[in-house]
């Protein structure tokens, strides 16, 4: 009976190992499982739906909010999200240059048609000498943002410069005198500024209806810099769950989503011909 009895106890002592472990497996798997993906407010109606569509492979999709451009990247590479989506291709480029940082795009989500916006003027021909025009102040959308100014006639650029500046204005026939901020408040200063040129999440925040836009970013083969991506740190590049949300993001239910929160500001990218 004696030997029984030990006997019983070695299998209960072993099932109870196993069943620990089972747990301790599950725990992990479920950690494994949880994604947290940096996003600006406006984009969140849209990272719902994505965060729904991954559900169903087991992913639990964490959407974290950031009010400004310079936070995502930071918190990326700091560990405190594991991807993020909210800028394009330049920016990540001229970010990653400044930090001596090497985070990746993964997947194509939209692109934003830039536009110049005005509460005072409704056509080119308006702008006054001297007038002030607010543009973003990073270096990729300060860039295009004088871009899209000389491509309507306003500046002549230095042409041998990748990403232009203010300092890089050779021809300014109005004098136009030029404000950079964070490109959150672009649209926020439009009572302070003659025009300012708004990023179109940035736009579409403020209520500004791109039909009403003085200007807007024409969508061709030299918008792929443009083009917004979902990003994560390199070593996490060839991630199954962060491919998993990429391609939950492109899908149609995404598209329609994006078309009812943005309108004509965002348009879909991972299938856009340009």
């Amino acid at each position: 009976m004696s030997k029984f009895k030990n006997f019983g106890k070695v299998i209960l002592l072993a099932f109870t190992a196993v069943f620990i472990f089972v747990l301790a497996g599950c725990s992990s798997q479920s950690k494994d499982q949880t994604v947290k993906v940096g996003i600006n407010p406006s984009d969140a109606p849209i990272w719902k739906v994505v965060q729904k569509n991954v559900k169903s492979e087991g992913i639990d999709l964490k959407i974290v909010q950031f009010n400004d451009y310079n936070q995502p990247n930071t918190a990326l590479v700091q560990g405190e999200v594991d991807i993020n989506a909210y800028q394009h291709t330049d920016f990540l480029n001229a970010w990653n240059k400044a930090h001596k940082a090497d985070l990746v795009s993964i997947g194509k989500t939209v692109i934003q048609p830039m536009a110049l916006y005005s509460h005072k003027i409704t056509k080119l021909s308006d702008l006054k000498n001297g007038a002030k025009i607010a543009i973003p102040n990073d270096a990729s959308n300060e860039a295009r943002a004088l871009q899209l100014l000389e491509y309507n006639g306003l500046l002549k650029l230095d042409d041998s410069k990748t990403l232009p500046s203010t300092r890089d204005i050779k021809e300014n026939k109005l004098n136009l005198k030029f404000t950079t901020l964070d490109a959150a408040q672009t649209a926020r200063s439009l009572d302070s500024v003659d025009a300012a040129v708004v990023n179109g999440n940035v736009a579409n925040d403020a209520k500004l209806n791109p039909k009403k836009a003085v200007v807007t970013e024409k969508i061709n083969k030299n918008s792929i810099p443009w083009i917004n991506i979902i990003v994560a740190q390199k070593k996490n590049k060839d991630n199954k769950n962060y491919k998993k949300v990429v391609k939950a993001f492109q899908t149609k239910a995404v598209a329609k989503e994006i078309k009812k929160v943005y309108g004509g500001n965002e348009i879909p990218a991972w299938n856009a011909k340009l």
